[in-house]
């Protein structure tokens, strides 16, 4: 790019540049001085070239550069006596003729700069993010980002959806987590709520008659942050289609998360149509909803082959089972440390184990308390060979089913099971309807806007807690990556399941009411979904936590350490949106 300060980039120049003249800028990287001679690396977006000052430059105020100041240099290119194959540039250096500092930078930084090995506090690097976005690692990142976006654009583009934008400041509506609220100075006492998601909004448009929707929405949802879950804000990919099926949602998701995948990575990636697993199989199958097809053990259930044991810790439980292979040579303390971490990790009661040798005998671990005939018919339905462990989990269901799922993604790690260089999706499909909710009330499983299967015939007659949706997850090497549903697009049906998750009408209305009421005017079937974007370039920046690919975001206590946000406001700004803070409540 050229322009007052460089005529080239300090990436780009090579052998064929040598005796021109060139300027670069850039920022002062590290600073060797010899003496009669001090050698620079200065680094841009593109790259690093060495620049050298001699004696015979003469020139003036270099006390000002140190490491992180910005510069603009003025020089010819030369070859180097010394190369340096590391580096693109790594056959040429500039002879500086001038130098001017740019921005001046203090002599000590809060951390280094690009240097391989350290390990800096994350609070820290984080209170100086427009430094830590400095280093190379997570400043590619950031490029990959943009990159990505684009191509999701663009994927989108190519099949003919529209981009429109929805309102950031609308109405607060159930939908699962806690809204964020912005009061309203206009109409005291009221307060929009920053969208959970454009859920609402874009059934809406479906009901305007635009037939493909997209975006890329930021959402806000008041949770608790995590390694995969950014706190406070994240984006998604947003679409709706009008007159589809489920089906048709998914060749439109596998269209599009192939295309991104292919063009950022070279791991292998599945072809055609994804797996598609029913949330019971996968319950039972992985022990979780968004499974880790990479890692190749399964979970077995074995609860009628211990029925009436007298062995206690299996006594009137569930039990569940996954056997390994080849695990002949782990010692005693590997089977004690996967208890333990049962145990103190995953709060269960215990992690009983067998070993099975090479002639097919079971012995440590419980191999006491299973009897031929159970051990037989666990050979059969397991299909057990020589060589092998098999591990129980025994419990109520559902923190069996947990830990199970638990024990296999940790003994897959552990064990180094999973399949490398890959890229594994599939679809969960057939999510119940409703679930249970901790004070036994019926709550929505999964979206409160899809379409019950069976419509509202099931509705009226089945036990809620044995309804599924027309609901799908997109999952890839263990994240959950989409999530999207065939929406609820009448009235009735939308009454009907509110009112099972314990909605009155008048709230239905009150609370969805532009909804409720465009149910009236013509709707056309719709479904859609939203991938999640932070996610997906998570997993192709090949990072475990969200915030390696993210500009600007908040630490582990949902706190912006950059700008010390949350933070207090005037008194005033409270008065002009007619709020009074409860002190005592505040002080603790």
């Amino acid at each position: 790019m050229i322009n007052e300060y460089r005529t080239h980039s300090c990436g780009e120049l090579r052998i064929s540049d040598i005796k021109k003249e060139v300027k670069l800028a850039g920022f002062v990287q590290t600073i060797r001085n010899l003496g009669k001679m001090i050698f620079i690396d200065l680094r841009d977006e593109k790259g690093i070239t060495q620049i050298v000052i001699s004696e015979e430059s003469n020139l003036e105020d270099i006390k000002d550069i140190v490491k992180e100041c910005t510069i603009t240099v003025t020089g010819d290119v030369v070859e180097r006596a010394s190369k340096n194959d590391k580096i693109p540039t790594g056959e040429i250096e500039v002879i500086a003729k001038n130098i001017t500092v740019l921005g001046k930078c203090k002599n000590s930084l809060p951390f280094e700069i690009n240097v391989e090995g350290q390990t800096v506090r994350e609070d820290l690097r984080l209170e100086y993010r427009f430094l830590d976005l400095r280093n190379d690692k997570i400043h590619k990142n950031i490029i990959l980002r943009s990159k990505i976006l684009k191509e999701f654009r663009k994927a989108m583009d190519e099949l003919e959806f529209i981009e429109i934008q929805t309102p950031i400041l609308a109405n607060s509506s159930p939908e699962g987590a806690r809204d964020f609220l912005v009061p309203s100075r206009l109409h005291p006492g009221e307060f929009y709520a920053l969208p959970q998601a454009p859920q609402q909004f874009k059934q809406l448009l479906m009901v305007s008659g635009f037939e493909k929707y997209y975006q890329i929405a930021p959402c806000f949802r008041d949770e608790d942050p995590r390694a995969d879950r950014s706190p406070g804000e994240f984006y998604q990919l947003d679409f709706e289609m009008s007159f589809s099926t489920q089906e048709d949602v998914f060749r439109v998701i596998e269209q599009v998360l192939q295309k991104v995948f292919k063009q950022n990575t070279e791991w292998k990636i599945d072809e055609g149509s994804f797996m598609r697993i029913p949330f019971k199989e996968a319950m039972e199958k992985y022990g979780t909803d968004k499974p880790d097809l990479r890692n190749p053990l399964i979970i077995e259930d074995l609860t009628e082959i211990f029925e009436g044991t007298e062995f206690n810790a299996f006594k009137d439980k569930v039990v569940k089972a996954i056997v390994v292979e080849n695990i002949e040579e782990k010692p005693r303390k590997f089977f004690d440390n996967m208890s333990t971490y049962a145990v103190e990790e995953l709060e269960a009661k215990g992690l009983a184990w067998v070993k099975v040798d090479k002639d097919g005998i079971l012995n440590g671990g419980i191999s006491k308390f299973i009897d031929e005939d159970r051990k037989n018919k666990i050979f059969s339905k397991m299909n057990v060979k020589s060589n092998s462990a098999i591990f129980f989990i025994a419990d109520e269901y559902n923190k069996a089913v947990k830990i199970a799922g638990e024990i296999r993604i940790k003994l897959g790690k552990e064990l180094d099971l999973l399949e490398k260089n890959a890229y594994r999706f599939c679809f969960i499909v057939d999510f119940p309807m409703y679930e249970l909710s901790d004070e036994g009330t019926i709550d929505f499983n999964h979206n409160p806007f899809s379409m019950p299967q069976g419509g509202l015939e099931e509705l009226e007659n089945r036990n809620p807690l044995d309804i599924c949706a027309y609901q799908y997850d997109a999952v890839c090497n263990g994240y959950e990556i989409l999530s999207g549903a065939v929406r609820n697009h009448d009235q009735d049906i939308m009454k009907k399941a509110f009112e099972i998750a314990g909605y009155t009408e008048e709230t239905v209305k009150e609370k969805f009411g532009a909804l409720f009421n465009a149910f009236s005017y013509g709707t056309p079937p719709h479904a859609g979904g939203a991938a999640g974007i932070d996610r997906i370039i998570m997993l192709l920046a090949k990072e475990e936590n969200l915030r390696e690919v993210i500009a600007f975001p908040k630490n582990k206590k949902a706190r912006d350490m950059l700008m010390n946000a949350p933070s207090k406001v005037f008194d005033k700004q409270l008065e002009e949106v007619h709020i009074k803070l409860d002190l005592e409540v505040q002080d603790k």
